[in-house]
């Protein structure tokens, strides 16, 4: 079965997570600077089967487009030139920092740990994608 993937793009940063193979659990990939965000993909589908991308949809809490929508919204139309064949999927992507810094937290690691900013985006797109695959099995 083909693995789906998530994206918490951003600024500075992207996070990316994967499911397994039989899409039962989200694991964090890695963290990568955003402006390499499209050859890093490419070099991962040649090697890996991918159907479906989840890219996070920042919102406010009214449920208004956060001020980062619009660099989220390019990056999209340069992922579905780029990767025609792959379906795109927008989710919510609020609170999803908040908490990874809070299952940081509660893992133990250490304040210097927590600071890492990388670390905290691989982890809010691997709760992303587990937070799709949770809603996919009801």
């Amino acid at each position: 079965m083909p693995r789906i993937l998530a994206i918490d793009y951003g600024i500075k940063r992207t996070g990316i997570a994967v499911t397994d193979d039989l899409q039962i659990i989200a694991s964090g990939l890695t963290t990568i600077p955003s402006e390499t965000t499209i050859a890093f993909l490419a070099n991962y589908f040649a090697k890996e089967n991918v159907t479906k991308v989840l890219i996070g949809e920042p919102k406010q809490m009214n449920g208004q487009p956060s001020e980062s929508a619009t660099v989220i919204d390019k990056f999209v139309i340069q992922f579905t030139t780029a990767f025609p064949e792959i379906k795109v999927e927008r989710v919510d992507e609020r609170f999803t920092s908040k908490m990874a810094f809070q299952t940081m937290i509660d893992s133990g690691l250490k304040k210097k740990q927590r600071q890492n900013k990388a670390l905290i985006d691989e982890i809010a797109a691997t709760i992303m994608l587990q937070d799709y695959l949770t809603r996919k099995m009801i």
